[in-house]
């Protein structure tokens, strides 16, 4: 697997987004920990959850709990850098809502460090702006909770380039990374991965694939990944993700899985080589 930094650690090129494993549709926890288990086994080294990825409101957490108890049945389990985040919630009548109260932020975080069973976070990520509440004062929470030693790392998530900066000035210069939704059929957030790569931060993709199903049509922003991948004899979804990683060294895409074969297939996209000719093809879609 090849790796990239994020912050001053370095992980997989390809991460692995848990949110699939534990809201509707998850599957039973046997294959969940399986589809973990076949992530590290496959060179993984990035695990994306939240506290919100859950179900029920008496199941906050639901995902955090499952990888802290895949990854301490692993042997490679010590090497994962656990990215979760907070600001999100579930009441449980399948709403999200939010909270970037400093005080709900600092608490949330400490129900994170108990369920993933660290002295640490390894990144903790603000999930996403609260109009309530001022984003300076939902990013200065994240600031204490990092010069208190809660968190080793500390990233944003569903930011515009304006909320980048200012987070990277509140964090004085510490802001590691960027998660946004980015895929063939939402680009959108072309302007943050620019900004990330001019600052050196990582931009963590999310739904990195679309909502591409793994046995189904394609949409018409994934006809031109579909011609490539025959050509390439491989699956679209691997296309998808070696133009991600063609389109600056600071993207780590993080795609959900809740089977074994879906994450092996993803971790496979760095070895996917694609021309110059085919990501400009790609980029023009």
């Amino acid at each position: 697997m090849d790796t990239r930094r994020i912050g001053d650690v370095e992980v997989s090129a390809i991460g692995l987004g848990g949110m699939p494993m534990s809201i509707e549709g998850r599957p039973d926890e046997a294959r969940s920990l399986a589809t973990i288990h076949a992530a590290l086994d496959a060179g993984v080294t990035l695990i994306d959850t939240a506290d919100a990825y859950h179900l029920h409101a008496d199941d906050v957490g639901h995902n955090e709990t499952l990888i802290a108890k895949a990854l301490a049945s692993h042997d490679r389990g010590a090497d994962v850098l656990v990215a979760t985040k907070g600001g999100h919630l579930r009441p449980g009548d399948g709403s999200w809502t939010l909270n970037g109260s400093p005080e709900y932020l600092k608490e949330a975080c400490e129900a994170s460090l108990r369920r993933l069973g660290v002295e640490a976070i390894g990144l903790y990520q603000f999930h996403r702006p609260d109009p309530t509440v001022p984003y300076a004062d939902s990013v200065g929470a994240v600031r204490d909770l990092l010069d208190e030693g809660k968190i080793r790392m500390a990233g944003i998530s569903n930011a515009n380039p304006e909320q980048i900066r200012l987070a990277n000035e509140i964090l004085g210069g510490r802001l590691v990374s960027v998660q946004n939704q980015f895929s063939p059929a939402f680009r959108s957030s072309e302007p943050e991965l620019d900004l990330c790569d001019e600052l050196g931060i990582a931009f963590l993709p999310w739904s990195p694939l679309g909502g591409i199903a793994r046995a189904g049509e394609l949409g018409s922003a994934y006809a031109p990944f579909a011609l490539i991948a025959e050509q390439h004899g491989v699956s679209p979804q691997r296309v998808c993700l070696a133009w991600m990683l063609a389109k600056s060294p600071v993207v780590v895409p993080i795609p959900g899985a809740s089977r074994p074969e879906t994450i092996r297939d993803s971790a496979a996209a760095p070895e996917l080589a694609l021309s110059a000719e085919e990501i400009a093809e790609l980029d023009a879609v």
